[in-house]
């Protein structure tokens, strides 16, 4: 095992109340695209003409829904993947007694998928769907069946509507120009102030205001994992530049298989 993955080890091991926070590299790993890649932005100029930006942005979610949706089915919904080292070590940790709480950027619902019970989902889940009329909830195979998707006239489109009221029913994730949740932030600040041990991983650190979290850490061990540098690598006891699945395995789950 590396020197530094038998570092991040022994911190994991002396720690009670760890906290992760992650970003979009936890789930690249299990094949989720990032759609603020570099690919992801030549993708949604040369089919629809619009940054990813610009089309997962509450104005254009309410002025163009059904080019909304279809960028969100084909771009964002990947029911198929499978929850990666990662999220399987986090889930364990917890189940351990040693992780209090997951914090993600990311609406896939993989850390739920792998077993976690505590996740702060800072921009929601693709996985919950509401009526913006009625407020009645739906889950994601609802929204992507066709049959549930139509205009008011009738006509098959990529907008879901209620089945009761026959209002849209959107994802209940946080659009551009939209705040987060301020509960949500809430339970992240208290988690991650009460942390022994912050793990951040695959994420730049670049995305504000969740980016800010990590500011409210007073702990004793402050673990980057990220594939690239970060602006917070000074500020870490411990920096190591390897895909988070790859670390978090060989910390947590080698020596539980053993």
């Amino acid at each position: 095992m590396k020197d530094l993955y038998k570092e991040l080890k022994e911190m994991i091991d002396k720690s009670r109340r760890i906290v992760f926070f992650g970003g979009a590299g936890v789930s690249t790993e299990s094949g989720v695209p990032d759609f603020r890649s570099e690919n992801g932005l030549y993708n949604a100029m040369k089919t629809y003409n619009h940054s990813p930006e610009e089309m997962l942005s509450y104005s254009f979610f309410r002025s163009h829904t059904d080019t909304f949706f279809d960028y969100y089915k084909n771009s964002l919904i990947y029911a198929d993947v499978k929850p990666n080292n990662a999220h399987l070590a986090l889930a364990e940790l917890e189940k351990q007694g040693r992780l209090s709480a997951v914090i993600t950027q990311n609406i896939d619902g993989l850390h739920q998928m792998a077993g976690s019970n505590r996740v702060l989902e800072l921009h929601g889940s693709v996985m919950r769907n509401y009526c913006m009329d009625c407020g009645e909830l739906y889950d994601l195979s609802y929204i992507m069946d066709e049959k549930n998707c139509r205009d008011e006239k009738g006509q098959t489109t990529k907008i879901p509507r209620c089945e009761r009221c026959g209002g849209i029913v959107r994802p209940d994730v946080v659009l551009y120009e939209e705040a987060l949740d301020h509960n949500v932030i809430s339970d992240a600040v208290d988690a991650i102030s009460g942390a022994d041990t912050l793990i951040v991983g695959g994420t730049s650190l670049v995305v504000y205001p969740a980016a800010g979290l990590v500011n409210y850490f007073r702990g004793d061990n402050l673990v980057l994992i990220n594939k690239s540098k970060t602006q917070y690598d000074g500020k870490a006891d411990l920096v190591i530049n390897d895909p988070i699945g790859t670390v978090l395995g060989a910390c947590v789950l080698a020596e539980h298989a053993g």
